[in-house]
């Protein structure tokens, strides 16, 4: 069995894995950003992943930047934006010490990349990255899982079976620590032979109190907050309590 560093293979099968995210996260960001998008004309993607939200926003005629850690990620997105057409700039680095060309009016984290942040100091550490790559008075939106979350839903196991790859899925969580985890087997096809595969991967609960004075302490203001069954799409499985979106403005 072979250890792969997290979303080495995630990104690779990124868009199969979650390709009902894209309708969700497009849902919630016109429900919190419709009367701001208008006024925005350029906008860093931050945690990018394969790009789609990048290539979405690309394709409206705003200037996009794209920031992921992954290797991976980039690669994808980049190829993505090729096949497109579209002109999106993907930039390779961690959240907490990314540098624009320019200022942008709005950052975007979508899909809560902030929970994968392990210690406090690295939050503040990409709030004062995000103030620094906005235009006054530009726009920081991200959404984050709950303690809820990751306590009901990370203890689960789940089989995951596609033509190229075969994966288990299975996690837990740790209240002392306020983290949940997730580990995941993979099974890919080499030859006629099937090789397993390993990553892991930890999500942090932060509290409201802890990412409004974080958000503070970097600069922002007008801060606002919704629960996220309020602003996704209509669904039998949507539950309050999962998730929080936020909207901050940087004076």
């Amino acid at each position: 069995m072979q250890s792969q560093r997290p979303y080495t293979l995630v990104a690779r099968f990124y868009d199969e894995l979650h390709g009902d995210a894209q309708r969700m996260n497009r849902f919630a960001r016109n429900k919190v950003l419709g009367k701001i998008l208008p006024s925005v004309h350029s906008v860093c993607d931050l945690g990018c992943g394969t790009g789609t939200t990048a290539l979405e926003l690309a394709h409206r005629g705003l200037k996009m930047y794209a920031v992921d850690l992954s290797p991976t990620m980039c690669r994808l997105a980049r190829q993505k934006a090729r096949r497109a057409g579209l002109p999106v700039r993907v930039i390779c680095s961690d959240m907490r010490a990314f540098r624009l060309p320019e200022p942008v009016d709005l950052v975007i984290c979508e899909f809560n990349p902030l929970n994968h942040l392990p210690r406090r100091a690295d939050l503040i550490r990409v709030a004062r990255s995000v103030w620094r790559a906005l235009q006054p008075g530009g726009y920081f939106y991200f959404d984050l899982n709950t303690r809820r979350s990751l306590q009901e839903l990370y203890p689960s196991t789940h089989w995951f079976e596609k033509r190229s790859f075969c994966m288990v899925l299975h996690g837990g969580y740790d209240r002392r620590r306020r983290k949940g985890w997730l580990n995941l087997e993979w099974f890919l096809p080499t030859g006629r032979v099937w090789r397993r595969h390993h990553e892991h991967m930890e999500d942090v609960w932060w509290t409201d109190q802890e990412i409004r004075r974080t958000l503070r302490r970097a600069g922002f203001s007008h801060l606002r907050a919704w629960d996220g069954a309020k602003v996704r799409p209509p669904s039998p499985h949507s539950h309050p309590g999962y998730d929080t979106y936020y909207l901050a403005q940087k004076f």
